[in-house]
C-alpha cells in the first residue's frame, strides 16, 4: 500500500501530515508505541524540510510518502532545498549542545526509527519502521 501527500512549506501544513500518519496507523493497526515513534520521527523530518530545507518558501513543496508492506513502513520525506551535511551533525546530548534550541530532529529520527537513510545531499530522508 502507498500513501502520499505534498504540502506547501508552512508549519500549519504539518497537521495534514499528522492526519496521514493517523490514517496509516489505523489501517495498519499499529500499537500506540509504534504510532508515537512514527508520528514524532515523521513530523521532525517534515519540520526540518519546511524550516531548514525549503526555508519557509511557500512555493517550495515537501513530499511525504508512505510505502507499507506486511513487515515494514518506509516513510519518504523530500524537500526542494539544497540539502545539508547529514554526516556532521552535533550530538545534542553532549554537554556543550544541551542548551541549543535546534539540532535534535535528526537525533530523534535516528533513535525512533529502525533505520534512516539520507539521499540527494540530505534533502531527502527515508525512515524505516518494522511493524512485525
Amino acid at each position: 500500500m502507498k500513501k502520499d501527500i505534498t504540502i506547501d512549506s508552512a508549519l500549519d501544513n504539518i497537521a495534514l501530515v499528522e492526519k496521514l500518519v493517523d490514517e496509516v496507523s489505523e489501517q495498519c493497526n499499529l500499537s500506540s508505541d509504534l504510532y508515537g515513534k512514527i508520528l514524532i520521527a515523521t513530523i521532525e523530518a517534515v519540520n526540518n524540510s519546511i524550516v531548514h530545507g525549503n526555508k519557509f518558501i511557500l512555493s517550495k513543496k515537501v513530499h511525504v510518502g508512505f510505502q507499507i508492506t506486511d513487515s515494514t513502513i518506509h516513510i519518504y520525506v523530500k524537500d526542494e532545498g539544497d540539502g545539508f551535511n547529514y554526516l556532521n551533525i552535533p550530538d545534542p546530548t553532549r554537554p556543550e549542545n544541551l542548551e541549543n534550541v535546534s539540532g535534535r530532529g535528526v537525533f530523534l529520527m535516528r533513535n525512533l526509527s529502525d533505520s534512516i537513510e539520507f539521499d540527494n545531499h540530505g534533502s531527502a530522508v527515508v525512515l524505516t519502521f518494522h511493524i512485525k
